[in-house]
């Protein structure tokens, strides 16, 4: 009998042992003894809630292929917050920790070395090299059709463009939305910074929540006509040899993994201080994960990530994706998605239909790019809508939904190169245009 229960997994726990944990932590909340800032109870309780909504969302008929297990894995949980139907006490021990332990950057850092150090060399410079050409074809043309639909739903082409279309591509919230409405304050009279932030933060959640089941459309598109699906690669290399991180099946050498993972943390120390060494020398600031990616891309092209850190961070990916990527998810859904920001837009169906065709328009570009340049267009598109993501937390859920963590490096390409650019641009042309 237990051999048989055993065979039942949640996620990849054995149900006994998932079990224990659910009562564990049901005891533990109604005796009102949950400890507070507990790293372990913190990811104790996003385990037992996020590989039982993973499995949900699997099985949902239609939802499951529209990245339902992401849906239900990260807005379920901001809809049981907003409505109190979660106890204070796991909200409060899952708030905390992800918003005072930066688990999204420690999550994002080891996908991002895992995965370039052990991409192929040729792949990487191919690749960013036509992702950042597609990335700056899709901003241009997807505002411009943006716009257009705006006006056409009667909104003004100013209303459309700087507080709906700009947003969505602005790379998220904090380096998105928040610097926008900062140089918005400062260009227009008589409006504060913190209502503008609260105006076009609807659009940037519900951008990335459209780019979200589009990701998963693509990923059934792929399924459908396999001749569209690089299954996580962008182009067709025969010197891929680490078969872009599909590996993860291979033995895993715990000593090279751990190396992988000091490498990590190493290079975040170092994008840390270069951060701060630019912000006194120049005056201005370059955030440490564009200083990270950029670094690291760098390194992987020249050649300087020896062999054995490749076959670590091999390893490294896997066991962040398949370990860390759902109790973050649940994690971002608790402490980091506001469904009364959410819900908002919805009171504008022009706003409605202005960002979903907005977004739409950033994945058929970028799948119709894809193929003209000989990449993989479903995976591309994907890569590609993480710009309209809410930062790299929309690029987390987007890959996931659909099945490609694999892209992370580019979706960060996509997500920081392509939020500096709609920002910057979008600043210059307010404060030419006022």
């Amino acid at each position: 009998m237990l051999t048989k229960l055993n065979k039942i997994k949640i996620g990849f726990i054995p149900l006994i042992l998932y079990i224990i944990l659910a009562l564990a932590y049901i005891a533990i909340t109604v005796a009102n003894i949950v400890p507070k800032n507990d790293m372990l109870v913190a990811l104790g309780i996003m385990t037992v809630f996020a590989y039982l909504l993973e499995k949900i969302g699997k099985n949902i008929p239609v939802l499951k292929n529209l990245g339902g297990k992401v849906l239900v894995v990260t807005f379920l949980p901001a809809f049981l917050v907003y409505k109190h139907w979660l106890p204070e006490s796991t909200v409060k021990v899952v708030s905390d920790f992800m918003n005072h332990n930066n688990f999204l950057m420690f999550f994002i850092t080891l996908l991002v070395v895992g995965s370039i150090a052990s991409m192929n060399r040729q792949t990487l410079v191919k690749a960013t090299s036509r992702i950042i050409f597609i990335l700056i074809l899709c901003n241009v043309l997807s505002s411009l059709i943006g716009v257009s639909v705006g006006m056409l739903f009667g909104l003004s082409a100013w209303n459309t463009y700087f507080f709906i279309v700009a947003p969505i591509m602005a790379g998220g919230v904090g380096e998105g939305a928040m610097p926008l409405s900062i140089g918005y304050a400062a260009t227009m009279a008589g409006m504060g910074q913190n209502a503008i932030f609260g105006k076009i933060l609807p659009c940037v959640m519900l951008g990335s929540l459209v780019a979200v089941l589009l990701s998963g459309v693509l990923n059934k598109v792929g399924e459908k006509y396999p001749h569209l699906n690089g299954h996580g690669n962008l182009i067709d290399n025969e010197d891929e040899h680490l078969e872009n991180l599909k590996g993860t099946e291979k033995p895993i050498d715990i000593e090279k993994t751990l190396v992988a993972g000091v490498v990590a943390i190493t290079v975040y120390f170092v994008a840390v201080y270069v951060e701060h060494l630019l912000k006194i020398a120049f005056g201005f600031v370059i955030p440490s994960p564009v200083i990270l990616l950029v670094s690291l891309m760098g390194a992987k092209m020249l050649g300087f990530i020896p062999k054995e850190i490749e076959e670590g961070g091999n390893s490294l990916y896997g066991f962040t994706v398949r370990g860390i990527t759902p109790p973050l998810l649940f994690g971002v859904g608790v402490a980091q998605t506001d469904w009364l920001q959410l819900i908002e837009v919805f009171k504008s169906p022009a706003t409605i239909l202005t960002i979903i065709i907005t977004v739409a328009a950033i994945v058929i570009i970028a799948f119709i790019a894809a193929v003209v340049l000989k990449m993989y267009p479903v995976d591309t598109a994907i890569a590609v809508s993480c710009c309209s993501g809410q930062g790299g937390t929309g690029a987390l859920a987007i890959l996931a939904a659909g099945n490609r963590m694999e892209l992370m490096p580019f979706a960060q390409v996509a997500v920081r190169l392509g939020g500096a650019m709609t920002v910057t641009f979008a600043i210059f042309l307010m404060g030419l245009l006022s």
